[in-house]
């Protein structure tokens, strides 16, 4: 059986090069541990990974808890995390938790009892006892996507509320003035923070804000369908649809389309994320482009940073985002350019 010293005879290092890349690869350059990791294999060492996450005190295992895979959203976050993790030598274990907080909290016992080290959160919720809440000390955990606000631990997150405001601003610039709104969950973040934003362009342009104009939904195609055909009945039917998020932007329109109604003629629709298959929609669909995968690999960079000490105070992170204007969205019909 070969040992740790072969291993090290073979990559030029020490001993204890070695066993610091397998034990702590942070601290060993990119090279260097690129050395190791080839000699590992070439001589076919297979170090007790039990005995070694022992020794260290670390599983390098992370948690990722996400409110449901099926989001093609969320699903390009969790790519960007698992390329953060593997570059500093840590796993992600993934949880679909379906915002379910037992099983959240399920999963936050991991951490607590040293199954896993830390733990991403991507909806607004603290899934861990009182017994961690400590007032001075930061959580083993980074909110990214749909973030709390009084939450002691790093955040990541998007001006949901000015990225709204942009998208409204381009319809209302296109001589929109009956702007619907199709919403997502009721106890979201995210939706609170794009109907502000939504109502902020109206009040700028001078626009009054009517209620029914606003549509429920939950982010999915279905809730999309469903408000659309609420609003292809309406007595006065708006000339835009903003929507939320693309897939409800995308449900929305295919049920336009199904009535017979010409997109953007007829009527104008946006959505919000830039997932892939909103290029490729006929039309192609206007949106708000975010981020997706660095939202992934900046949660992980700063958990592993915060498990290591590089952080004592939690940062919150503002991602960009781009008004992405494709043929979804034109000129309002003639007859309602007027206020």
């Amino acid at each position: 059986m070969s040992n740790i010293r072969q291993v090290a005879n073979m990559a030029g290092v020490s001993v204890a090069t070695v066993s610091r890349a397998l034990q702590q690869p942070e601290r060993v350059s990119p090279k260097t541990r690129n050395k190791v990791m080839l000699a590992v294999n070439e001589v076919g060492y297979k170090p007790n990974l039990m005995a070694v996450k022992f020794r260290s005190g670390k599983t390098h295992n992370l948690v990722a808890l996400v409110p449901t895979v099926a989001n093609v959203f969320f699903a390009r976050v969790i790519s960007g995390m698992q390329i953060a993790a593997a570059e500093r030598g840590y796993s992600i274990l993934l949880a679909n938790t379906l915002g379910d907080a037992s099983i959240e909290a399920n999963y936050a016992k991991m951490v607590q009892t040293s199954q896993a080290d830390g733990l991403i959160q991507l909806r607004a919720h603290n899934p861990f006892d009182e017994s961690i809440n400590k007032p001075n000390e930061l959580l083993p955990m980074v909110n990214v996507c749909e973030v709390m606000h009084d939450i002691n631990c790093p955040v990541v997150t998007l001006d949901n509320r000015a990225a709204a405001k942009a998208m409204t601003m381009h319809l209302i610039a296109q001589g929109h003035r009956r702007i619907a709104l199709i919403k997502g969950p009721q106890s979201s973040p995210l939706t609170r923070d794009r109907l502000a934003g939504y109502r902020d362009a109206l009040t700028e342009a001078g626009l009054k804000f009517d209620e029914s104009l606003l549509y429920p939904g939950d982010f999915t195609l279905q809730s999309g369908h469903d408000a659309a055909t609420k609003i292809i009945a309406s007595e006065h039917r708006p000339t835009a649809v903003f929507c939320e998020n693309d897939e409800t932007a995308i449900g929305a329109m295919q049920c336009f389309k199904q009535a017979g109604l010409n997109i953007p003629q007829d009527v104008s629709i946006a959505g919000f994320d830039d997932i892939s298959f909103s290029a490729f929609c006929d039309p192609p669909l206007t949106t708000i482009a975010q981020p997706a995968e660095e939202f992934g690999q900046s949660a992980v960079s700063l958990l592993i940073d915060l498990l290591e000490g590089k952080i004592t105070k939690a940062p919150k992170v503002i991602m960009p985002f781009e008004l992405v204007v494709r043929a979804s969205t034109g000129p309002a019909p003639s007859a309602q350019t007027t206020n």
